[in-house]
């Protein structure tokens, strides 16, 4: 069900190569607006029905074959009468370059799991599934489905224009496109009311970036550009995910670390 619930990231300059600081000489890490230690949790209904809850988190900096990554994690929880999950996607991207090295989905639907495990070779142009017998294509600067949602965070995004990416790790699957549909007031966890810009997403392939699905994202139209509310159609129902509670770490719109 959740096999793409997630969406991020625009690239800055080829991995290992930060541009140098023209004061100093000394290498500058990119300024985001969030940080490690943010957290955003979301109540989750379907339809009208309470379902269970989601958290989109900036988990940690770790290090993929040599390169410092962000560690971002997505988990949604949830149980009705006839349905149950618990579904974890975790996205390690450059901290420099903001492009995918990593991809993991773990799930664990109706007490079924299925676990996918990518490791992304942008360098090489492929990724490899493990468990499975030998490669397949990359496009050079990649994005999983998670590290979708902090690309849009820092991508210029203007209502009324559809933006097209041949970005995402399964060469195949592209394009990507994320149309800006309009703005429209939303109330914050501290009660503010804030503009949103309303994106519909695309990516081809099953789940909530479907285009049977309709996703909407609205997202803040400030520095900070918080996802304050996901919403997606199933055969069994609209899904609604509503923040709830944001952790802001201190540090965010600073150096991200």
């Amino acid at each position: 069900m959740t096999g793409s619930l997630l969406l991020a990231l625009t690239l800055f300059q080829a991995p290992g190569s930060p541009p140098p600081d023209t004061a100093a000489g000394a290498a500058r890490q990119p300024s985001y607006p969030w940080a490690v230690g943010e957290t955003l949790t979301y109540s989750a209904k379907l339809g009208m029905l309470s379902l269970g809850s989601g958290t989109l988190q900036v988990a940690g900096v770790d290090t993929v074959r040599g390169v410092e990554t962000f560690r971002f994690r997505f988990r949604l929880q949830g149980k009705t009468i006839v349905y149950s999950l618990d579904d974890v996607l975790e996205s390690y991207v450059g901290t420099q370059d903001l492009i995918s090295r990593r991809f993991v989905q773990d799930f664990v639907e109706n007490g079924k799991p299925i676990k996918r495990h990518y490791e992304i070779f942008p360098d090489s142009g492929y990724y490899r599934e493990q468990g499975k017998p030998g490669t397949q294509p990359a496009p050079a600067d990649p994005l999983d489905d998670a590290a979708f949602f902090y690309f849009v965070r820092v991508t210029d995004l203007q209502v009324g224009k559809t933006y097209t990416y041949n970005r995402y790790f399964r060469k195949e699957k592209n394009p990507v496109t994320i149309e800006v549909k309009k703005r429209e007031k939303m109330e914050l966890p501290d009660g503010r009311e804030v503009q949103c810009l309303v994106l519909h997403p695309v990516i081809d392939t099953k789940g909530m970036f479907s285009k049977r699905s309709d996703t909407q994202i609205w997202l803040t139209d400030d520095q900070r550009r918080l996802p304050v509310q996901i919403r997606s159609k199933f055969p069994f129902g609209t899904i609604t995910l509503r923040m709830k509670e944001m952790v802001l770490a201190p540090a965010a719109g600073a150096t991200g670390r």
